[in-house]
């Protein structure tokens, strides 16, 4: 019996002794990790301890604004007030309500709802207009807050809306120069930092703690003005008369890259980027000779399903000018001829005899003066723009050093413009180019391209040989006025020799005193281009798309113009109706940028 009993009291201490090691052991744990936390974790957890006393509010930054080479605003920053209300610090819920949803127009039960809200900070409206704030201000209501910020504000609404893009509720850049440049434009937020009880109640005399906010960096841009306005202008111009889906211009310095004006007709409002533009409205002549308005069947927004609405506002917004791609047609006869004398597989005195038509293959391929041009020298084949010579220049230049020079001049690679969403060249693989693919190749049929590819190509073809970027880009400066950054570009890659450029540029002159391009001759200005018809897939269906590319001066070409029309009714010939409007916007930008003969 003693010897059970001492058993038992021996097993008792070991439970005894376990549980104070173990009592022990946790207290030693504990002591350890407070002693952790109170001294290698303290400053972390005084911060998080603050921040539980903290009210926070943003104050937003202000957004660089978008400048054009000549300093005007094109992008700035309306001051406009966030309403938020404090559910500890209202007093008078009723009235704050009833005067809050008087002044912003907004419901009395939703307001309510979020007056009653138990949170810490509850936003009511945002985007207000300044006098409304200052007008809720002035109530003295406690527990309203009123902070100033700013939203996006564009001066001139449609002005280059499809290059210049916009930005989103939180001031963040969407679409064009705007998100390509967010990173420059945005700046740093500040906050307001105000201490409080438990119960989210600011305590009484204590002081804010204010965190300034840094503004963004002006975007300075090459785009000028008055080039774009006047541009954006004809081109508005040329739609209507011309009833076409949509026209674009493009002006560029063919030396730099440098991008005065790009127009994409219909352009959007700015202010007002997710209302879809009207479908155009134009007037035509019925049988006993009165007019009639026709306008494409109008889309009831209210109806779309938010896909059909998002994808329509998506297709407003893009640039055609680099987004898509299209059939070039005859402008690429620059390549095709500047390519055959580069690499001397024709001569200037080389001749070919146009019958109205070419055979290639089994296939018989026209030339658009189906009678035929006899005999016609290297210059007039190019001023006569003639199918079936360019199919013989491409012949003899070969399949093989025709995609060395759409290599070398950059044909298969992005222009590299600093805009976002720049679609690629749609080309032929070499090894799947036959003859019929190289005739059609040959004057610019069977392969797509943007529109800002082709004037790339037509700068290299005219400025002597060299590749250049297209960019709108210059510099950025901080709200002192100082220099952050100066862009540079790629603008050396010589593709072709300086002799072969000098050459083309006087063929091209040609073409516009005694070619295709004629309309755009002006008295008193020497100035080359080339024309273009190219018929839209599917063939047969009646749709084109006629462009022109002109330059000035000749000797020495500081401009390049580019004019695009999208399936014009009527007459559509690129030679007819495109080249005016180069001639309309030379007559008034050459005097203004000082080039003349």
């Amino acid at each position: 019996m003693n010897e059970l009993n001492f058993e038992v009291k021996t097993r008792h201490r070991k439970k005894l002794f376990l549980m104070c090691m173990c009592v022990l052991l946790t207290m030693l744990l504990l002591s350890v990790r407070m002693g952790y936390l109170m001294i290698v974790e303290s400053d972390y957890y005084l911060a998080r301890a603050e921040e539980l006393h903290e009210r926070e509010r943003k104050i937003k930054a202000a957004r660089g604004r978008i400048l054009d080479t000549n300093g005007v605003v094109l992008a700035a920053n309306k001051t406009v007030c966030t309403i938020s209300v404090i559910h500890s610090q209202v007093e008078e819920p009723e009235r704050v309500s009833e005067m809050l949803a008087s002044e912003l127009g907004m419901n009395l039960e939703d307001v309510k709802k979020k007056v009653q809200k138990l949170s810490s900070i509850e936003k009511i409206a945002s985007n207000i207009d300044k006098e409304t704030g200052d007008k809720i201000r002035e109530y003295g209501f406690s527990g309203v807050k009123v902070d100033e910020d700013y939203k996006r504000y564009y001066p001139y609404d449609t002005l280059a809306s499809k290059v210049l893009g916009f930005t989103g509720s939180d001031n963040q850049g969407i679409v064009g120069l705007e998100a390509k440049y967010d990173s420059v434009l945005m700046g740093d937020n500040g906050k307001i930092l105000t201490l409080t009880d438990a119960w989210g109640v600011e305590i009484e005399g204590s002081e804010e703690n204010r965190q300034e906010p840094i503004a963004g960096s002006d975007l300075y841009i090459s785009m000028d003005y008055n080039i774009q306005m006047y541009a954006q202008q004809l081109a508005e111009r040329a739609m209507q008369e011309k009833q076409a889906k949509r026209v674009s211009i493009i002006v560029m310095n063919p030396q730099n890259g440098e991008i005065k004006a790009m127009v994409n007709v219909p352009e959007y409002n700015l202010n007002e980027p997710y209302e879809l533009i009207p479908e155009p409205v134009y007037e035509q002549e019925t049988k006993d000779g009165e007019t009639k308005s026709d306008t494409a069947q109008q889309t009831d927004t209210s109806v779309l399903t938010a896909s059909t609405h998002m994808d329509q506002l998506n297709n407003m917004w893009r640039n055609f000018c680099i987004n898509d791609t299209y059939e070039p047609g005859s402008v690429f006869k620059m390549f095709t001829a500047t390519t055959a004398l580069e690499t001397k597989a024709v001569s200037l005195s080389d001749t070919f005899n146009c019958c109205g038509y070419a055979m290639v293959a089994d296939r018989r391929i026209r030339c658009a003066k189906t009678t035929g041009h006899g005999q016609e020298d290297f210059t007039h084949s190019v001023m006569n723009s003639c199918n079936p010579a360019f199919i013989e220049w491409g012949r003899r230049v070969g399949t093989e050093r025709f995609f060395q020079y759409l290599g070398k001049m950059g044909v298969l690679t992005k222009t590299g413009i600093d805009l976002p969403g720049e679609a690629t060249t749609i080309m032929h693989k070499q090894e799947n180019v036959g003859e019929v693919e190289l005739a059609t190749m040959s004057f610019g049929q069977s392969f797509q391209i943007t529109p800002i590819m082709m004037l790339r190509i037509a700068s290299t073809v005219v400025n002597g040989g060299r590749l250049v970027t297209p960019h709108f880009a210059v510099k950025t400066m901080n709200a002192d006025g100082q220099t952050v950054q100066e862009y540079t570009y790629e603008n050396a890659n010589q593709a072709i020799e300086p002799e072969t450029s000098a050459t083309m540029r006087e063929i091209l002159r040609q073409v516009v005193e005694n070619g295709g391009g004629n309309k755009a001759y002006i008295e008193g200005f020497s100035i080359g281009g080339k024309t273009a018809t190219s018929e839209k897939l599917p063939r047969g269906t009646g749709k084109y798309i006629s462009s022109f590319i002109g330059f000035s001066s000749v000797e020495n070409p500081q401009i390049i113009a580019m004019c695009l029309i999208d399936e014009p009714q009527g007459v559509y010939y690129g030679g007819t109706i495109s080249a005016p409007v180069i001639r309309q916007l030379f007559e008034n930008i050459l005097p203004y940028l000082d080039i003349s003969e």
